[in-house]
């Protein structure tokens, strides 16, 4: 996986700044209480929506097992059908392949689906670098680009902009990509709307090459599926005469009818919906209809190493549908640039830190990212058991040692060595309860004065037990 958003602090810091900032936190109330309430509302309209769940989780589970067969015949039915497939084991190798079938075609702009996986890797930072523009075409990726803003929210990645936001984005950067925005733009979701489908109709009637992600690949087939709610992921799909899509590995099912499942639970956990508004289908090149060349790219950049973990390979289920963050305590204060990654919320504090290790001192403070309160768990539509694994890689993190778990550890072998000595044990004690007076209420210390920066340390008393004891119980 690429690295952190560059100059990131570890996730306290940077969700402190968040926590400051009163328009924020306002946006990110306001947008998560409406997904979650209407997306509750969705699942309860399906009496068998817990059966789906399972269906979606075993599902799943039996695809990561035999993960390499599925790939296999993946690649199989996308080369028998007309396209070409190319497997990438990092950002880097993806990024290279990408612009060199980019260049083979002599364009240097590009249209894109929203795509978590471009996003992870880099790809448009990359391309821009290489001389090739790549245009965003998903309404809030647009806001990002055109802010020069980064993704906070899988599902929306602008949601934390609010309307006005938006208008003065579109007002003083659309021109700088485009076609500039109508004079007197307002604030209203309508104009805002059409003045994204102006600016970006010019760049679908002329682009040549389209990239794309994809939600699922169909093993049997070698069909991908975009579901998205725009119709731009329908035209950036069909208008240029060639397409790239960069997918990871664990987005394989091996069936159509293991993809039924799949194209009811993520509607209605992501955007409330009982079915999306565009599902586009591909398979391969057909004369006539569509690209004329079509490339798909695997991409691993750190998922096999997540597939050993036994604990930690259930994250690779996730379809991101961003049910866990619209229900979380912590993104909902914190929003999601605190996180460091394009993938935020619960889901990103556990699949994260297995795509890129916990080396950095970002990735090693996302399994910190969380009450622990369950509520991820019980809406995601794959069954991820996100405080499970939260609780796994904390171990982890600690037993690999940091500069707050090496104070911890410390402290812990002298506990173990004043625990197994009777007498010592006793003279602190009451060492510690003379000099009550003069402790101090908060602990020093950037690691353990976290712990009680809003806790006070027990108090004290005037004696210790066993004194107290020997006096009125002996």
């Amino acid at each position: 996986m690429s690295g952190t958003f560059v100059g990131m602090p570890a996730f306290p810091e940077a969700a402190r700044v968040a926590v400051g900032d009163p328009t924020l936190r306002a946006n990110l109330r306001h947008a998560t209480h409406t997904i979650r309430d209407k997306r509750a509302r969705a699942v309860a309209e399906l009496d068998d929506w817990a059966e789906l769940r399972e269906a979606g989780r075993r599902i799943k589970d039996r695809t990561l097992r035999h993960l390499d067969t599925y790939l296999l015949q993946l690649e199989e039915s996308v080369t028998a059908a007309g396209g070409t497939v190319h497997w990438a084991a990092d950002a880097a190798e993806a990024n290279r392949i990408v612009t060199a079938l980019v260049r083979a075609t002599g364009e240097t702009e590009v249209v894109k689906v929203k795509s978590m996986a471009t996003q992870e890797i880099g790809l448009n930072e990359h391309l821009a670098a290489e001389g090739i523009a790549a245009y965003e075409t998903d309404l809030a990726e647009l806001i990002v680009q055109l802010g020069e803003d980064r993704p906070s929210h899988i599902l929306v990645p602008a949601i934390h902009r609010n309307r006005g936001e938006i208008r003065d984005i579109f007002r003083e950067r659309m021109g700088a990509w485009g076609r500039p925005a109508p004079d007197g733009l307002g604030d209203a979701p309508a104009e805002l709307a059409e003045a994204a489908r102006l600016h970006l109709r010019e760049k679908f009637l002329r682009a040549k090459v389209g990239i794309s992600g994809a939600n699922f690949m169909v093993a049997e087939t070698g069909t991908l599926v975009v579901v998205e709610s725009e119709g731009n992921g329908r035209m950036c799909l069909t208008l240029p005469e060639t397409l790239i899509s960069v997918v990871g590995i664990e987005k394989v099912v091996p069936t159509w009818r293991d993809l039924e499942v799949f194209l009811q639970t993520l509607p209605r956990s992501s955007t409330a919906e009982r079915m999306n508004p565009y599902t586009s289908m591909w398979t391969g090149t057909a004369d006539g209809d569509g690209p004329r060349a079509f490339h798909l790219v695997l991409l691993d950049n750190g998922r096999t190493d997540a597939l050993a973990d036994e604990v930690g390979r259930q994250a690779l289920r996730c379809i991101r549908c961003s049910a866990c963050l619209n229900v979380c305590p912590v993104y909902e204060r914190a929003g999601g640039h605190a996180y460091g990654s394009v993938y935020p919320g619960p889901i990103g504090a556990v699949l994260t830190p297995q795509l890129r290790g916990t080396a950095s001192e970002v990735d090693a403070s996302l399994p910190y990212a969380s009450s622990l309160c369950g509520a991820c768990y019980d809406v995601c539509p794959v069954a991820i058991d996100i405080p499970g694994i939260l609780v796994h890689l904390r171990r982890r993190v600690a037993e690999e040692g940091g500069k707050g778990h090496r104070l911890e550890k410390a402290a812990v072998r002298a506990a173990s060595w004043l625990l197994d000595r009777p007498a010592a044990l006793a003279a602190g004690e009451r060492l510690a309860s003379a000099s009550r007076a003069v402790l101090p209420k908060r602990l020093p210390g950037p690691g353990v004065g976290r712990w009680t920066e809003h806790r006070d340390l027990p108090e004290l008393p005037a004696e210790p037990f066993r004194d107290w004891w020997r006096k009125n119980r002996a």
